[in-house]
């Protein structure tokens, strides 16, 4: 994981400022006119990101909840014209760092990205605690759960098992209570960072 901060505006003019902005306070950064582009352009996510939330083809928002649907946990700082309570509460749930709300002040962002790179995770203490919330699975659990990862049906993977669909509901239901998972993506985002 590099320490390069990823910009991601379909504002020119908004680009060339964050350039300077960061450049001049000594951060690496790296720019892109959209989402999908640095999505198809960038193996490594770097330390940081900085993305506006109206883009076309791809929001800022979209970005952040596939990011967490593939289990990448970069720090994700918000910029937006157009800012609301709700898609606020709606950013923050997805798993933003910070949200903010032009115009800020050249202060606040750069605050913001050096707070995010303060609580980056890193990969190794991220693989240990995802370990560590799998660690109370059963055999049979952890097979349930291979399954699920896979993104195989109830049935599918009671038929594998040998095992009825009822039975994968209850291990299912395991599974959420032992990892201390909220829902499917964050039980699939352990997993992952497991290296199962």
């Amino acid at each position: 994981m590099s320490d390069r901060i990823h910009v991601i505006d379909d504002d020119d003019g908004v680009r060339q400022g964050l350039a300077f902005l960061l450049e001049a306070h000594g951060l690496d950064a790296q720019f892109h006119a959209s989402a999908t582009a640095f999505l198809a352009d960038v193996e490594d996510r770097g330390a940081c990101i900085v993305t506006d939330i109206r883009m076309p083809e791809m929001t800022g928002l979209e970005l952040v909840k596939r990011l967490r649907d593939e289990g990448d946990q970069t720090p994700v700082v918000v910029i937006t014209g157009h800012g609301d309570v709700p898609l606020a509460v709606q950013a923050m749930k997805a798993g933003v760092h910070d949200f903010l709300e032009k115009p800020f002040s050249d202060a606040h962002l750069v605050d913001a990205v050096r707070s995010a790179l303060a609580e980056r995770p890193q990969p190794d203490a991220a693989r240990r605690e995802a370990e560590a919330r799998l660690s109370s699975l059963s055999p049979r659990e952890r097979d349930v759960l291979a399954g699920v990862v896979e993104g195989k049906l109830n049935k599918v993977i009671a038929f594998e098992l040998d095992i009825s669909p009822r039975t994968v509901e209850i291990y299912r239901a395991n599974l959420m209570s032992k990892t201390g998972a909220h829902n499917m993506a964050e039980l699939m985002r352990i997993a992952l960072a497991a290296g199962l």
